[in-house]
């Protein structure tokens, strides 16, 4: 985007050494020889990162398929069901990103994440012993708090060990956790709730008896513990390594002001990229938080046969797409498509158009199914190239806050309307209990047409601010 000469414009790193230098695509470019990461390493980090946001997505998601013990037990609708699933997690989780990614920029990053993981596993365990809506409100918000914690320090650091071609692939694997996590959390989910009427209570040492849902909390928060400790075998790389040539400095922290500076002087590319995906995850987090009821109550389904096709559509096919949204973009920014993580956020969006309009309106729960495979690649192909644009956005000493305000965006506009906005239109619009589907329906169409209007519309802007004139970093 054309700025004024009045704006004091921090540009990305990639404009400030020569492309298309060899040496500036090793993942040792001005890194000393304590600092350089092998590529084998490199992956080993992304593995530990995709671990824990594996682990993160299965305490997030869980929710999802235990609503009907869930509002018998507490006596509530889905409307607060809603709530539960994303206002009380998505509240803190974006007002604790901003200083947490403030202290990413000029502190540990690896201490940040391995802390979080350890406060979101214990929220979750606590979940397991709440007995009121009000509380199982509140150990959601300590949920949100520590998953703050990954998201924009990961991409942070992650933009360290990787140069921008191979970036794509990087964050794409990341990514996948997403889509492993909340896959297995549908299949845990609807195992358990299979076991309601066998046993009334489950009895655990210390906890006492509880009740085969609450069970589930503490089943999938234990192992973050472990994950956490894991994060001590990861070295914190030097910040920039991967951004400046051979012999550059290190990177410093910058000021508050010259994040906003940034952020102004590039605010066409952050509005569009911010609320474009974040518009594309609205629609994600209304099919994640209601597709096992959907099919419960539209096919008569029991909640671990739908929680078992959903988790093992996610699980592989998400997996596929996100893998191949990650090598689409490498191979576009590769051919000198600066541009190319936003070209696979529109192809997202356009698949999702026609495959997630398609799947709720079907008569027969084999055609639905049909539909849903597609509706899981498309879902999945934008996530790994939505990290990679906002690693490219943003200068190595801004990325963490970069990222944090995309994140502030993604998560205030996806985690909250897209449960809730389900629920609304199926309640208030349609004014039936039954009507999920065609509620899904209406939020797909809205959401992914802004979507990719949004992000063709930021198509020139993110080419000025990531490129800068060069396509090849």
């Amino acid at each position: 985007m054309p700025t004024s000469d009045r704006q004091p414009v921090v540009r990305p790193a990639a404009s400030q050494h020569p492309p298309d230098r060899p040496e500036d695509h090793t993942p040792t470019a001005g890194m000393t020889a304590p600092d350089r990461p092998t590529s084998r390493y490199a992956w080993y980090v992304v593995a530990v990162l995709t671990l824990a946001n594996v682990a993160g997505f299965v305490d997030r998601q869980i929710l999802s398929l235990l609503v009907v013990p869930i509002e018998r037990d507490l006596r509530i609708t889905d409307v607060q069901m809603s709530y539960l699933i994303g206002l009380s997690f998505t509240v803190l989780y974006t007002l604790a990103g901003l200083p947490i990614a403030r202290l990413a920029d000029r502190a540990n990053r690896r201490n940040i994440m391995a802390a979080g993981v350890g406060l979101w596993s214990l929220f979750t365990a606590l979940c397991g012993v709440a007995q009121t809506y009000g509380r199982l409100a509140l150990m959601r918000v300590g949920v949100g708090v520590g998953e703050a914690s990954l998201a924009a320090p990961g991409i942070s650091l992650l933009s360290d060990y990787f140069p921008r071609d191979r970036l794509g692939r990087a964050m794409s694997v990341y990514g996948l956790g997403i889509f492993l996590g909340s896959g297995l959390a549908y299949v845990i989910g609807g195992a358990l709730v299979g076991v309601v009427a066998e046993q009334a209570r489950w009895h655990w040492p210390i906890v006492g008896a509880i009740r085969p849902w609450q069970s589930a909390f503490v089943l999938v928060g234990a192992p973050g513990f472990l994950i956490a400790a894991l994060f001590f075998t990861v070295r914190e790389p030097r910040r920039g390594g991967q951004s400046r040539g051979a012999g550059g400095a290190e990177s410093r922290p910058a000021s508050i002001r010259a994040l906003v500076d940034y952020v102004l002087a590039n605010r066409r590319t952050f509005i569009t990229i911010s609320f474009g995906f974040a518009l594309s995850a609205t629609v994600n987090y209304g099919i994640a938080a209601w597709l096992a009821t959907f099919l419960i109550r539209t096919y008569g389904w029991t909640a671990a046969r739908a929680g078992l096709v959903q988790g093992v559509l996610t699980m592989t096919v998400g997996v596929v797409g996100v893998l191949s949204g990650g090598w689409a973009t490498d191979a576009l920014v590769r051919r000198g498509r600066a541009d190319g993580a936003l070209r696979v956020g529109i192809i997202g969006a356009a698949g999702m158009l026609v495959s997630a309009s398609a799947y709720p309106l079907m008569p027969t729960a084999g055609l639905c199914v049909a539909w849903l495979v597609a509706v899981n690649f498309f879902a999945a192909f934008p996530w790994g190239a939505a990290s990679a644009a906002v690693a490219q956005m943003t200068p190595p000493e801004l990325r963490a806050q970069g990222a944090a305000l995309y994140f502030v965006v993604l998560s205030l506009v996806s985690a909250t309307l897209g449960p809730s906005a389900v629920a609304w239109i199926a309640s208030l619009a349609f004014r039936d209990h039954n009507a999920l589907g065609y509620a899904l329906v209406v939020v797909n169409l809205a959401g992914m047409l802004g979507a990719g209007a949004l992000l063709l519309a930021g198509l020139p802007a993110f080419r000025q601010t990531a490129g800068r004139g060069s396509t090849s970093d």
